[in-house]
């Protein structure tokens, strides 16, 4: 009789693009979504928690990876061969939870969101294709007050979180700026139109001398690599070049200058009406320049932008893998976009809102060692005999109810040493210890396991005379002592 073939054992790896989150991390995040949720929650948003899947009807234009056309999403067919797929950022869903529910929530509509979203996109150093974003948006109102408030709630988001004064801008523009621009030129070529906006994407890395090469012939890049213009004329990038560099030295300048480089347009004209004032509403709540500011290189890539813009940016320097310096950048951006609840109702509906890239944020306070440190890990409860487990329990009950993080060992009690090391393993303050004599002379022994380590670094004898990391306390005094040596560690 032939033998059945065993199937081989699955291999134990993440997918590409996905990866594991371990206690400290998923800790920091919470903590994080805690904190931008409570200045969401001040501004007066309400919690929003919609599906995780969308029609991919519903979900419109989504975000293709240039490399893999069409493969933006991870999408399937349900078994009445709609398609459906994981939601790519959380804005779309909340055109569909509006449309859907519009005669039953206010008008204006101001709501937040957290969680996971997916991109079907190649992977690469820091670039998954799932990551958490953490949004607030306004459905119905027009005025650009509440961009205003958008922006002035990233301003004091970045700061709640550890991101001080001084060490991150947001930057505003406004898509009407540039569309004014655009028809300055005379382009009526879409594909045209595109390649302009993707040439003053690069301004940040090329600066004014490479966007006029792009804008032209084209230019060599830093590999050697020559990238193709876009073949306009010198007088057609003029305002291009104008709109790029109109930052003047305060927000009056620059307004001045973009409502030179829009020239005749009455879109442009609005789009820099608009900036003044969202300048205006920000400096009457003190925002000022060190916080926001207007900038036109802002651009934001998604089509769907219909008005203000806004990003923000993080000024200090990182190194990056090959050790040299660059500034960390961008972690959040928005902005306006009152077409994308159209798609449903057919009636245009203002909206405006930001999107914060949690894990992003979380990678720039651990650069700047404002997290990631060593996370205090449980009171560990030895079990010095096996028979007593219910004596156990009750010491770790005791701490649960005074608020301690504690736990009872679980594992094989018969080598105490062992439980010693996965107290030290589970990074814990604390270890208490009650064997047989102790119990009957009704007293524990509580270990400092944060002194212990850093005596054993250094300390002589007469340290450890002193300062000895072993206590023997009265049992009734077991949550009193332990306390205070959290309190010592903290």
């Amino acid at each position: 009789m032939a033998k059945v073939k065993k199937a081989p054992r699955p291999k134990a790896q993440t997918p590409k693009g996905f990866r594991d989150y371990f206690g400290p991390e998923v800790t920091e995040r919470a903590e994080m979504l805690e904190a931008i949720a409570g200045v969401y929650h001040r501004y007066g948003f309400d919690a929003l928690e919609s599906s995780a899947v969308e029609t991919v009807e519903a979900l419109g234009k989504f975000l293709p990876d240039v490399d893999r056309p069409n493969e933006g999403v991870f999408a399937w067919q349900d078994e009445d061969e709609s398609w459906m797929a994981l939601r790519y950022d959380l804005t779309a869903p909340l055109a569909r939870v509006y449309a859907q529910h519009r005669n039953d929530l206010p008008l204006p509509y101001r709501r937040y969101a957290m969680g996971p979203v997916w991109r079907n996109e190649k992977p690469g150093p820091g670039r998954f294709r799932q990551f958490y974003q953490c949004d607030a948006d306004t459905v119905g109102a027009a005025s650009v007050a509440a961009d205003a408030e958008i922006c002035a709630m990233l301003a004091d988001t970045l700061e709640v979180v550890g991101i001080p004064r001084g060490d991150y801008l947001v930057r505003v523009n406004n898509r009407k700026v540039l569309n004014g621009v655009l028809e300055t030129m005379g382009l009526d070529d879409d594909a045209q139109r595109d390649a302009v906006l993707r040439t003053i994407d690069k301004f940040d890395k090329v600066g004014e001398a490479g966007v006029r090469e792009l804008l032209g012939k084209g230019r060599l890049d830093a590999s050697g690599a020559y990238i193709d213009g876009v073949g306009l004329s010198d007088a057609q990038a003029e305002p291009v070049v104008a709109f790029l560099t109109s930052k003047g030295a305060d927000a009056a300048a620059t307004v001045a200058n973009l409502r030179a480089a829009v020239g005749s347009s009455e879109i442009g004209a609005e789009g820099v009406a608009e900036l003044e004032e969202i300048g205006a509403l920000l400096a009457a709540q003190g925002y000022g320049p060190d916080r926001i500011e207007i900038d036109p290189s802002v651009v934001r890539g998604l089509g769907y932008y219909t008005g203000p813009v806004f990003e923000a940016e993080l000024t200090f320097e990182i190194f990056d893998e090959k050790g040299r310096k660059r500034q960390f950048g961008s972690v959040a951006g928005g902005g306006r976009y009152d077409d994308l609840v159209k798609r449903f109702t057919g009636q245009a509906v203002p909206a405006t809102g930001v999107s914060i890239g949690v894990d992003r944020l979380l990678a720039a306070l651990r650069e700047k060692g404002r997290i990631g440190g060593t996370v205090q890990g449980p009171v560990v409860v030895t079990v010095m005999d096996r028979d007593r487990m219910a004596d156990y329990q009750a010491m770790v009950a005791e701490l649960r109810n005074a608020g301690i993080r504690a736990e009872v060992y679980l594992g094989n009690p018969k080598n105490f040493g062992n439980q010693l090391k996965y107290a030290d393993k589970r990074s814990s303050p604390v270890a208490v210890i009650e064997g047989g004599d102790e119990k009957d002379r009704g007293v524990v022994q509580i270990k400092d396991l944060v002194l212990g380590a850093k005596l054993a670094e250094s300390a002589s004898l007469e340290d450890w005379k002193e300062r000895p990391s072993q206590y023997e306390v009265a049992r009734g005094d077991l949550v009193a002592k332990v306390r205070e040596i959290l309190n010592q560690w903290a």
